[in-house]
């Protein structure tokens, strides 16, 4: 029988091999990682239709090509509309530019001209250094985009692979959980079972319920801002719906992109209001109906956990490392809750043993006995040799 040390050993090894097998093999995971996200998404639409009594592989057929139905759609719906915008977008950058080097910059200067030299120094260094940084950063990553081969390998293999991945992992999802179900140690499989439960419970509450709120929230900006006048109020408005899924990032860069637009375009401060008016209702909507029905409030992702955990999955991982980010967070928030709660119904937190009572020691409490073992007490021992 294998002892706790070695099993310890064991665990941490298998860890350790996973991320490393994980780390190496980054730069073609990003299919694999895209399929099982889809699978997992459409795993109950194609349960509720196998309980219909669809066969798994029909049900599976349906639901996925149902799916990619609708992505299609909406890309043959938004594209011509996105390439209009952003074209006039580059059209209309250099109006923009003279427009902030005659309005803003002034207005900045004279509030510098307000602060002390040396603070004025300081800002003035700081923003030249940051400013150096974003086009560098900017520039590399255009770069890349336009000349590296590997991206364009990865964006095909996302389109051309992922529809297989999702496709055979959504008609064997049963059996291959049953299959890791079937690995778990004996011993401790009530547990383990009951913290896979919660993390699904987390990641079905979290990714299910925040993309339905993402897109609500990217057709309500973008119709509202479009119906409104704003130019470019589509690409905005999908955009902010996109971020969403980062916890207040998206309404952040959606409002300061939309208000700074609309003070460029609009002469009247009141069609300024309306703009600003939308996204206050977009937040109210979201914040009093969205949130609570569709994601609620006991999914154990802090908005602050998810930022942490998406911006580091992006810097370990690029791509992958965002795609992977929410699960891993919703595990190890899982299991960070559960060994708490393991340490405060410990000795360590309790600061003394706790205590077994035998005939040795004090009768038991009367409150914590149970009314049938306090009646087979009453009763005696029972009787070996019964009449017949």
């Amino acid at each position: 029988m294998m002892r706790a040390s070695s099993q310890w050993k064991f665990w941490v090894w298998g860890l350790v091999i996973f991320v490393l097998l994980f780390w190496l093999l980054r730069s073609m995971l990003a299919p694999f990682v895209v399929g099982m996200a889809v699978a997992y998404l459409l795993d109950p639409v194609a349960d509720k239709l196998e309980a219909r009594g669809w066969k798994r592989w029909s049900a599976t057929t349906l639901v996925l090509l149902g799916f990619l139905l609708a992505v299609v759609l909406a890309l043959l719906l938004l594209a011509p509309l996105l390439q209009a915008q952003i074209t006039r977008l580059i059209e209309v950058a250099p109006e923009w530019i003279t427009w902030a080097k005659q309005e803003v910059v002034p207005t900045v200067q004279r509030w510098l001209r307000r602060l002390p030299a040396s603070e004025q120094q300081q800002i003035r260094a700081a923003a030249g250094n940051y400013a150096g940084t974003a086009v560098g950063w900017t520039a590399d990553v255009v770069r890349n985009i336009l000349t590296s081969s590997v991206a364009i390998i990865d964006i095909l293999s996302v389109v051309f692979i992922t529809p297989i991945v999702a496709f055979y992992l959504l008609r064997d999802w049963d059996r291959l959980v049953a299959t890791v179900d079937g690995w778990l140690p004996r011993p401790h499989v009530d547990t383990i079972r009951e913290q896979a439960r919660e993390v699904d419970t987390t990641l079905a509450g979290f990714v299910r319920g925040q993309a339905l709120v993402c897109l609500f929230l990217g057709v309500f900006y973008a119709l509202g801002l479009t119906i409104a006048g704003l130019e470019f109020g589509l690409v905005i408005g999908l955009i902010t719906g996109i971020l969403s899924f980062i916890p207040f990032v998206g309404s952040l860069v959606g409002f300061s992109a939309s208000v700074g637009l609309a003070l460029f375009q609009f002469d009247e401060m009141w069609r300024v209001g309306v703009i600003m008016g939308i996204f206050f209702l977009g937040q109210a909507i979201e914040g009093n109906f969205l949130t609570p029905k569709l994601v609620g409030d006991r999914v154990g992702l802090h908005p602050v956990w998810v930022i942490f955990a998406l911006m580091a999955g992006g810097a370990l991982a690029g791509f992958v490392g965002v795609l992977v980010a929410v699960p891993v967070a919703s595990i190890i928030g899982v299991l960070t809750r559960f060994c708490l709660r393991q340490y405060t119904q410990s000795s360590f937190y309790n600061g003394c043993p706790p205590v077994v009572a035998t005939d040795l020691d004090l009768p038991p409490d009367p409150l914590l006995s149970h009314p049938a073992a306090e009646g087979a007490e009453r009763a005696g021992p029972a009787d070996t040799n019964p009449a017949p």
